[in-house]
């Protein structure tokens, strides 16, 4: 689908699928003409390396997506691009190269046509170059952006136009060792009532590190875990039974994200433990297949990865509707942080939103600051997904392209 008129008013599944019906959209205008596209991309160093089981890296950087329309209206959007170390400059150079052509001085009639017209029309250099994952966080910024646009044209928080809830719960990530039970007791006394942690380092200091936190915690705070791929099939199939005692809400990414369903499928037969993951799918099909194949409980797409807030959207009413709870994940600066929100906000279900614990200048100092406040986090009233954010903030961490 690539709308070039504004005859062409066919909607794109996905627009049918989610967002159709919604009252907060009766009456708000949707279409885009778009007028200018601009990446910017910025980085800034940590105060110490951060861990997972796959990578350790030792600053931040992200890609804001500026998009404005003919009557002058703009939003912004956000690409996952915390790998490798100069993976920001190269999603900035595909929206400014690639993405930018296909957008220019052309009307699309929503958020999602824009959006499934940027799909087709990449889909097969994507697969030429083998870099489907760069296209789509891409795509994703520029998804954002517009329904960011959207929002603030019509003077409406975006959660208020997906018919969303005013406040939502959260949970602090990112925690691992050796600060864990420091940082998660500072969270706790700043209102947060669930924690993730970080393990599959090793089996004996993994389990101890979860004895040590499920200690120092209250008894009623949630808690999760956090594997980042780290362990073989043979290796869950154990673990995952030496957990059961500390009473874990998930476990998050356990196996591979490319396992396959029967490995998937023999470990959920077998822990104890929810299983969690879904930050490294991409495509609805994928996420069908895995709703269809059974054995997650938790789904956590990452809305600067794929998606952005007409996939994700999707995805997530679709795995709500089906009783199981739709988390978003997210690890990078502060408009995919927001965007998360007004996407759980509009979802529901028994799903929370994923806050790391860790400092980042490129979320705290944009003005998106939020607060949390017996676990939950009220949203904005500001108009769109990011109203407040002003990038001059952070102009010292910006990269010259």
């Amino acid at each position: 689908m690539t709308p070039t008129s504004k005859e062409t008013e066919a909607r794109p599944p996905l627009y049918d699928s989610s967002f159709a019906g919604l009252a907060g959209l009766a009456g708000v205008a949707l279409d885009l003409d778009v007028a200018r596209v601009e990446a910017f991309t910025y980085r800034c160093p940590v105060g110490r390396p951060i861990r997972s089981a796959f990578e350790t890296f030792g600053h931040r950087q992200t890609v804001f997506v500026r998009i404005q329309d003919k009557s002058g209206h703009e939003g912004w959007g956000e690409a996952w691009s915390n790998f490798p170390p100069l993976g920001a400059e190269h999603r900035a150079n595909l929206v400014h190269t690639v993405l930018r052509p296909l957008l220019l001085d052309r009307w699309f009639p929503h958020p999602p046509g824009l959006f499934e017209s940027l799909c087709a029309g990449t889909h097969k250099l994507s697969l030429q170059c083998g870099e489907s994952g760069p296209f789509s966080q891409a795509i994703a910024a520029v998804d954002i952006a517009c329904w960011d646009l959207v929002a603030r044209r019509a003077n409406q928080p975006l959660w208020r136009l997906l018919d969303g809830r005013a406040a939502v719960p959260a949970y602090a990530s990112g925690l691992e060792p050796p600060d864990f039970r420091t940082v998660a007791l500072q969270k706790w006394d700043e209102g947060y009532r669930a924690f993730k942690l970080k393990i599959g380092f090793d089996a004996q200091g993994d389990l101890a590190n979860i004895k040590a936190l499920r200690e120092a915690l209250p008894p009623e705070a949630g808690l999760m875990a956090d594997v980042n791929q780290g362990w073989t099939l043979a290796e869950a199939l154990v673990r995952t039974r030496e957990l059961e005692p500390y009473g874990l809400q998930w476990l998050e990414e356990p196996l591979a994200s490319d396992s396959g369903h029967e490995d998937w499928r023999a470990l959920q037969q077998q822990s104890p433990v929810k299983l969690a993951a879904g930050e490294n799918l991409r495509g609805a099909h994928a996420f069908d297949s895995v709703l269809e194949a059974g054995y997650l409980r938790v789904f956590q797409p990452d809305i600067g990865k794929w998606g952005g807030v007409s996939g994700c959207h999707a995805v997530g009413k679709k795995v709500v509707r089906a009783g199981l709870s739709f988390c978003p994940h997210w690890l990078g600066a502060g408009i995919g942080q927001m965007a998360s929100m007004h996407v759980l906000s509009a979802v529901g279900g028994p799903g929370m939103l994923e806050i790391d614990s860790k400092p980042n200048p490129l979320r705290e100092e944009v003005g998106l600051n939020f607060t949390i406040e017996d676990g939950m986090v009220r949203l904005p009233d500001a108009p769109g997904v990011c109203g407040g954010l002003d990038p001059r903030r952070i102009e010292r961490f910006r990269v010259s392209q």
